[in-house]
């Protein structure tokens, strides 16, 4: 569209594209508990967050439940199978490569002595002790919460 005098007509702002939103990864994670102490297990350096601590658990495959998933996930990072989980929280948070959506569990070991298979290492730990490790930012809330209970 021209206007007068020759010059074309600026495109408006709200035509413009919008930057494709990142892609929502689906998490699940395991509040693990033992006698009043979760399991946190350090993320290997070299990864995505590597060196921070987290909730053990992992990625959803296609087609697979986020119990299973979580299931699948202790076996893999820790040789462990758990109770069956019962959700607690849902958080979703953006990095700027990607959005997670972390879904987390309550559960504790029903088979097994949790082991650093897959992390660099692992702790027990009491909720009041949670602050004192370097965690991902979208674990932020969840460690506030648990300091509630």
């Amino acid at each position: 569209m021209r206007r007068k005098g020759g010059k074309a007509k600026a495109a408006s702002p709200l035509l413009r594209r919008r930057p494709r939103s990142s892609p929502i990864i689906q998490v699940a994670a395991g509040l693990i508990v033992r006698e009043g102490r979760y399991l946190i297990a350090r993320r290997k350096a070299g990864t995505h967050l590597g060196g921070l601590w987290e909730f053990p658990g992992g990625k959803r495959e296609p087609g697979e439940s986020l119990e299973d998933c979580l299931h699948r996930e202790l076996r893999e990072e820790l040789g462990i199978d758990v109770t069956p989980p019962v959700h607690f929280r849902v958080i979703r948070h953006e990095y700027p490569e990607k959005t997670v959506e972390l879904h987390f569990f309550r559960c504790s070991v029903m088979r097994g002595e949790a082991l650093a298979l897959d992390c660099e290492e692992i702790r027990w730990v009491m909720p009041g002790e949670l602050p004192d490790y370097a965690f991902p930012p979208a674990d932020h809330p969840l460690i506030e919460a648990l300091q509630d209970l």
